[in-house]
């Protein structure tokens, strides 16, 4: 079966920097590694197209020779003495002691490097997502979660062997926890598929968490919302995620804040926005009218002929949000509300008032529109 082309393989282009390349293959090699794919030949495969493609690509000399020749000229079969197409087989364990000992937190310790490799990987990151209401997300409050937990079984004391017994050395490995696997020219370790990278196999497990070590509680977890957080702000609690594997550090866990659709307000980053409805008596004369706040009610003045649409500003009334040195303000935007359900007599009124206010003097916007439709059809 004819080879794919490596550039293709990392999804790269052919001018790649040798950066996207590493990072290509860092990304591919995540996701198609055995150890994350356990029993899954087409991942296996993939895998090692990926690497052969990382290894011809990542050498200087080896790509340009692919360059020019494709892949005869990077042909094991081809060349000798150290021209075009002579492999080295040091040169891999590099390559995967340098991208998988930065993706699983150890030495891959392959080929030439001899080390052993650390199969201690971080746990997991857990999310929460809280809902809370606007003044809650504007003064701040203390709160208690319930998250889940993984706690050292009491009845093994966390060593996964039933009382009596304890874990012994894996024969597979030798309680190296890894394996050396000849695939083709390569010669790689992988995590020893009977203990699973612990070194340690159990022959009788703990009947209480069947081998684990850990049994799953919830814990009850102490939060502070801070004043003026934000929709979609999160908030992280180091070391309270998932537990990490054959020691490893603990992930975190990050609470997601949504903050529910308030009735009157709507948050525009540090400002507020109200509706105000005034009865057309009130914007015709004028007066004072009272305008809701997070902190009470406040009140403007409204000049006589207020129109629907204008807007009052409240300095300081709006929330703090967590990195600012000020509160936002509050933007108060008059609707001029026309009366329904009229009486008889109340309508005889409006129109008595109606006859009254025929001069455009009392109507401004009503006088500029009709400017303007004057001068569309002239």
């Amino acid at each position: 079966m004819a080879k794919r082309d490596y550039y293709e393989v990392l999804g790269v282009a052919k001018n790649a920097s040798d950066d996207d390349i590493k990072k290509a293959y860092r990304k591919l090699a995540m996701k198609f590694h055995p150890d994350r794919n356990p029993d899954d030949k087409s991942a296996e495969d993939k895998f090692k197209e990926v690497k052969e493609a990382y290894e011809m690509l990542s050498d200087g000399s080896k790509r340009e020779a692919y360059d020019r020749f494709g892949h005869a000229g990077v042909d094991a079969n081809v060349g000798a003495g150290g021209g075009p197409g002579q492999q080295g087989f040091g040169g891999f364990a590099d390559v995967f002691g340098d991208i998988f000992g930065d993706i699983f937190g150890g030495q891959a310790g392959a080929g030439g490097r001899g080390g052993q490799r650390s199969n201690v990987f971080r746990g997991a990151d857990l999310r929460y997502a809280m809902d809370i209401s606007l003044e809650q997300a504007a003064h701040g409050f203390d709160t208690e979660i319930r998250v889940p937990s993984w706690e050292s079984c009491d009845t093994c004391h966390g060593s996964g062997a039933k009382p009596g017994t304890k874990p012994q050395t894996c024969r597979t490995c030798a309680g190296q926890g890894s394996v050396r696997v000849q695939q083709g020219f390569f010669s790689i370790q992988q995590t020893c598929p009977t203990c699973h990278g612990t070194g340690k196999v159990i022959p009788e497990p703990c009947e209480s968490c069947e081998g684990v070590g850990r049994i799953k509680r919830n814990k009850t977890l102490q939060v502070k919302i801070p004043a003026g957080i934000d929709d979609g702000m999160r908030i992280r609690s180091a070391g309270n995620g998932e537990p990490g594997v054959n020691g490893g550090p603990a992930g975190d866990l990050y609470v997601e804040i949504h903050v529910r659709e308030h009735a009157v307000f709507q948050r525009d980053g540090d400002d507020l926005h109200c509706h105000v409805p005034v009865m057309i008596s009130a914007a015709a004369l004028g007066g004072t009218v009272k305008v809701p706040t997070l902190g009470g009610s406040a009140e403007i003045e409204l000049p006589e002929g207020t129109q629907t649409g204008k807007t009052f500003r409240l300095r300081g009334k709006g929330i703090k949000g967590v990195r600012s040195s000020y509160p936002g303000d509050l933007y108060a935007h008059v609707v001029v509300e026309t009366p329904v359900r009229l009486t008889e007599k109340q309508k005889s009124l409006l129109r008595e008032l109606e006859i009254t206010l025929k001069d455009d003097k009392h109507s401004p916007q009503t006088r500029s529109w009709k400017d303007k439709v004057k001068e569309f059809f002239q």
